[in-house]
């Protein structure tokens, strides 16, 4: 597994800064991925199921003035993908495949628009799940930043859950696909990555993200879901597993995000209802599956080694 990029660790308050100068002047521009509340609510989830010594190194690998909230700074890589210094990790968002194939197969479709190998969302989670297994080596490697590692894997393993994170080439994941939803200009991409999110929390949590979220957790703690959370949690290989979450994402894309839908139309109560459900499933898999990389990461170093063995 090749590595992206190699640099090192700067401080905690380096990193303060660049976050709050990119949140300046990022706020307000559209980004691709889920939306700021997706990925909030994938972190959230996440942290609530780390085990105790992979919440320790998680609080020790944010900066200070977080707080120790993960989630607070899963938004982060969209902030700054379009930055010089960060420009190279765009491509690491996201997987086009091939017009109507819908299916997912690393070698054909891990690579950049150039065609360089490994750089998209499975390739990235693969490798910066690798940066952070040298997190117990202490001083050691210093070639890494592990704080940076540690966001980008929060967040891509968000955006290989959005379903049009793994579309088609040519209308780039649905973000050509002009559209309205309900009375205003959107797009199929944006559809998933935000509208659906918003809609839920405006039409039954009062737009209450919080609630949003407890809902969703509530889905796989003791409802509709609970007895899939185990199978969600089963990985013994890093790199199967991470091309069974794209490979999922392509499947629900075809039969559900682009299934009759067409430019220009109106999507509505029919479309909202009916994938609502998927787009809430997919950011509570994102969150437990992101848990449980942490939690091999961070835990017995035997379950780290059996997880990275292809990496």
């Amino acid at each position: 597994m090749r590595t992206f990029r190699n640099y090192t660790l700067p401080s905690h308050n380096l990193l303060s800064i660049l976050f709050l100068l990119t949140f300046a002047c990022f706020h307000g521009h559209d980004v691709q991925a889920w939306s700021k509340e997706g990925h909030v609510m994938t972190c959230q989830i996440a942290q609530k199921l780390l085990e105790p010594e992979a919440a320790h190194a998680v609080e020790m690998l944010l900066p200070d003035y977080v707080n120790g909230n993960l989630s607070a700074l899963c938004v982060w890589p969209d902030q700054v993908r379009h930055w010089y210094k960060y420009r190279w990790t765009s491509p690491l968002h996201f997987i086009d495949t091939p017009d109507q194939a819908c299916n997912f197969k690393y070698q054909r479709d891990c690579h950049d628009p150039n065609g360089v190998k490994d750089m998209c969302v499975a390739g990235a989670i693969q490798n910066f799940t690798t940066q952070l297994s040298h997190y117990k080596e202490g001083n050691s490697d210093r070639r890494h930043n592990m704080t940076e590692a540690l966001l980008f894997l929060s967040h891509f393993m968000g955006d290989i859950h959005q379903p049009m994170h793994v579309g088609f080439t040519t209308d780039e994941g649905g973000n050509t696909i002009n559209l309205r939803w309900f009375r205003h200009k959107s797009n199929l991409h944006h559809v998933w990555d935000r509208e659906i999110i918003q809609t839920a929390a405006a039409d039954y949590y009062g737009k209450d993200m919080d609630l949003l979220r407890q809902g969703i957790q509530s889905n796989f703690t003791d409802g509709v879901w609970s007895d899939d959370l185990a199978s969600w949690q089963e990985c013994d290989d890093l790199s199967t597993c991470v091309n069974k979450y794209a490979a999922e994402s392509i499947n629900l894309a075809c039969k559900w995000g682009y299934k009759g839908v067409e430019a220009g139309e109106t999507l509505s109560d029919d479309y909202f209802n009916s994938r609502m459900p998927i787009v809430m499933k997919r950011i509570a898999q994102g969150g437990v599956r992101l848990a449980m990389i942490l939690n091999h990461i961070f835990g017995d170093p035997r379950e780290e080694q059996g997880l990275l063995a292809a990496t």
